[in-house]
C-alpha cells in the first residue's frame, strides 16, 4: 500500500481541493441537470402503483400530498444550500466528511452506495415488468409450466438493460444528460395524453370523490414498513445529483434552479395520473408492480394507450437507472481517491472524467441484486437512505454554526425556524420508518440482515483502514 492511498489528513485536504477539469461544452447545463434530477427523484409515476395496491386510493392520495412536505421539500432545500456551498465531486460524502469527520464520512459513503445498489436494482426489475406488456412470456403469470426459465429470462433482460445503460454512462455525463432530456419529455407527454383521454371519457370529478370516500372504509393488506419504503423510494434522491457537482457548469448557480423544477413536476406527475387511474379501478391486482400503468392505460383508452404507457415505463426505468448510475459511480471513485477503497476504483477517463472502473463494478453488483423483489429492495434502500439523510442534515446544521457567513447562492429560507422545519420533518418521517421496522421486521427479516451487514461493513472498513494507517506510521 503506497503512502498516497492512505487516508491521511494531508491527503484528504489535497484531494478536497482537486476539481474535475472539463471544458464547458462537456459539462452539464441547467436543463440537463434538471432532467437528471427528475430521473434521480421521480421519472414519472412509475413505481408508485404498489402504494395504491397496499393502502387503497384514499390514503394513497393523502400520502402523495403529505410526503413532499415531510420529505421531498425539506431535503431538496437542504441539498440546494449544501450543493451551492460545497459543490464538490462526491457530494454528500464530502459534506459529511468535512463537518462530522472521516468516520461518519466513510459511513455516509457506505450507506449511500448500499442505498444506490438497492434503488438501482429496482429499475431493471420494473423495466422487465413493463417490457412484459409487449412480450407476455416475460410476465410472472407465464411461469406456470416452466417457472425457472421465466425467472432466468427476466433476469437476463434486466442484465441487458444494465449493460446498455452502462455503455451510455461510460461515454460521459453529457451523454447521460442528453438522454435524460429526451426521456423526460416522452414520459411526461405520455401521462399528459393519458389524463386528456381520461378527461374526455370520464364521468367527472364527482366520480373520483366517490371512489376515494368509499375506499377509506375498505380494509387493505399493506404493511406499514412496505408502505413507507415505497414512499421513500418514490420521493427520495434529491441529494444524489450532488455527487457529480464537479461535472456541472456553474454548480453554485444551477443547482438551486435545477432542483426547483423537478420538485414541482414530481407532485403533479404523481397526483394527476393517480386520480385518473383510481377513477377507473382500485383493484390491487392492477395497482401492482406486475400490471401497473400499462394495464390502467388500457382500461382508460384501450390497447394503444396501454402500449404508450408501457413504452414510457421502459424509457422511465432506463432514465432512472442511467441517472442513478451517474451519481452512484462517483461515490466509490471519490472514496478510492481518499484511500478508503481500492485505488483501482479511482481510475477515470482523462477526456470525460467518467470513473470507468467504478461504473462497471456498480453495474455488476446491481445485476446480482436485480433478482430480488421490488418490496425487499424498497425496504433496503429506504432504511439506508433514512440514515444518510440524518447525517446530511447534521452537516447542514454544523456548517450553519461553523461557517455562518460563508457565501451561499441559496440559503434555506426562514432563518432558524426554516432550518428547524428542514431538519425536523425528515427526522419525524425517519422515526416513523424506524417504528415500522420494529413492528413489521418479521416480514422482511432477510432485507434487515442485509442492512445490518452494510452498517457493520462501514464500521469495519473505517477501523480496518485506520489500523493499517497506524501500523504503517509505527513501522515507517
Amino acid at each position: 500500500m503506497t503512502s498516497q492511498s492512505l487516508p491521511t489528513s494531508a491527503l484528504l485536504d489535497d484531494l478536497a481541493s482537486e476539481r474535475v477539469r472539463l471544458p464547458r461544452e462537456r459539462r452539464l447545463n441547467m436543463l440537463a441537470l434538471a432532467s437528471l434530477i427528475f430521473f434521480t427523484t421521480c421519472g414519472g409515476a412509475f413505481g408508485l402503483e404498489p402504494l395504491i395496491g397496499a393502502t387503497g386510493a384514499g390514503w394513497a392520495i393523502v400520502l402523495i400530498l403529505i410526503t413532499p412536505l415531510m420529505w421531498s421539500l425539506p431535503i431538496s432545500l437542504m441539498v440546494a444550500e449544501l450543493a451551492g456551498l460545497m459543490p464538490e465531486e462526491g457530494g454528500y460524502y464530502v459534506w459529511v466528511r468535512e463537518t462530522l469527520g472521516r468516520f461518519w464520512g466513510v459511513q455516509a459513503g457506505c450507506w449511500a452506495m448500499a442505498y444506490a445498489i438497492g434503488v438501482m436494482a429496482i429499475f431493471p426489475v420494473l423495466f422487465v415488468s413493463y417490457l412484459s406488456f409487449f412480450f407476455p412470456i416475460l410476465s410472472t403469470s407465464a411461469d406456470g409450466a416452466h417457472p425457472g426459465v421465466g425467472t432466468l429470462m427476466r433476469w437476463l433482460a434486466a442484465v441487458l438493460m444494465i449493460a446498455l445503460a452502462m455503455a451510455v454512462n461510460l461515454r460521459s455525463a453529457k451523454d447521460v444528460g442528453r438522454t435524460a432530456k429526451a426521456g423526460a419529455l416522452f414520459v411526461l407527454g405520455a401521462f399528459v395524453v393519458m389524463i386528456l383521454v381520461w378527461l374526455r371519457r370520464s364521468a367527472g370529478p364527482g366520480a373520483v370523490v366517490s371512489v376515494v370516500r368509499n375506499d377509506f372504509g375498505a380494509a387493505h393488506k399493506g404493511t406499514l414498513l412496505l408502505v413507507l419504503s415505497i414512499l421513500a423510494f418514490d420521493f427520495s434522491g434529491w441529494d444524489g445529483a450532488s455527487t457529480y457537482a464537479g461535472e456541472v457548469d456553474e454548480p453554485q448557480r444551477n443547482y438551486p434552479r435545477a432542483i426547483a423544477v423537478p420538485l414541482a413536476v414530481l407532485v403533479a406527475c404523481y397526483i394527476f395520473p393517480v386520480i385518473a387511474g383510481v377513477a377507473v379501478t382500485t383493484d390491487p391486482a392492477v395497482w401492482s408492480d406486475t400490471a401497473g400503468w400499462p394495464a390502467i392505460g388500457e382500461l382508460i383508452g384501450g390497447r394503444w394507450l396501454g402500449g404508450l404507457l408501457a413504452a414510457a415505463g421502459l424509457v422511465s426505468m432506463w432514465g432512472l437507472f442511467n441517472a442513478q448510475l451517474l451519481y452512484a459511480s462517483r461515490l466509490p471513485f471519490v472514496m478510492a481517491r481518499n484511500g478508503w477503497l481500492p485505488r483501482v476504483l479511482a481510475k477515470a477517463s482523462e477526456k470525460t472524467a467518467v470513473p470507468t472502473v467504478a461504473t462497471v463494478v456498480f453495474c455488476v453488483i446491481t445485476g446480482a441484486f436485480a433478482a430480488l423483489s421490488f418490496g425487499g429492495l424498497a425496504v433496503i434502500q429506504s432504511l439506508m437512505y433514512g440514515g444518510l439523510v440524518m447525517l446530511e442534515l447534521l452537516a447542514l446544521v454544523v456548517l450553519r454554526v461553523r461557517r455562518p457567513e460563508a457565501p451561499r447562492n441559496f440559503r434555506v429560507p426562514g432563518g432558524w425556524g426554516g432550518l428547524a422545519y428542514v431538519c425536523l420533518a425528515p427526522f419525524a418521517a425517519s422515526m416513523l420508518l424506524l417504528f415500522a421496522v420494529m413492528r413489521d421486521w418479521r416480514a422482511y427479516w432477510w432485507d434487515l440482515v442485509v442492512v445490518g451487514l452494510v452498517v457493520a461493513g462501514g464500521v469495519g472498513l473505517y477501523w480496518g483502514r485506520s489500523h493499517e494507517l497506524r501500523w504503517s506510521r509505527d513501522f515507517s
